[in-house]
């Protein structure tokens, strides 16, 4: 599966601003053992599909644009992963693509793929966090 550390990365940022006003990138990174750099960029994507608020200057810092009751892992993983699939050939990339330019598998994986969507769908972060 092509779950990576971004989308680990994005959920964590997210449990971390659970139930908080606003948390500076530092004191995120504290909280859930992330690095800086890449903490940054995944912010931006947060902040780009309006999970995460960002507000800059001295008093500035991140809270979440959605309370967690309206928000799944689907709504974090879609945020930072747009192309997320379960195998790459769901996306095209595969050198094993027959006639129909689908890999011979390509059934299965798309119905293996909207199960997954459905499961991440399932419960609210709030739930998921225990709120």
């Amino acid at each position: 599966m092509l779950f990576t550390k971004e989308s680990d990365y994005a959920i964590r940022i997210v449990r971390a601003l659970n139930n908080v006003d606003k948390l500076t990138i530092r004191e995120i990174c504290e909280k859930e053992e992330l690095p800086e750099a890449f903490a940054y960029k995944i912010i931006k994507k947060l902040a780009k599909a309006g999970i995460v608020n960002i507000k800059r200057g001295a008093a500035g810092g991140y809270s979440l644009a959605k309370d967690t009751e309206s928000m799944n892992l689907y709504d974090i993983v879609s945020s930072v992963e747009p192309d997320f699939a379960v195998m790459q050939c769901i996306n095209g990339f595969c050198s094993r693509n027959g006639n129909n330019g689908r890999c011979c598998v390509h059934k299965e994986l798309v119905s293996i793929q909207r199960e997954v969507e459905e499961l991440l769908k399932r419960k609210t972060l709030s739930e998921i966090f225990g709120q």
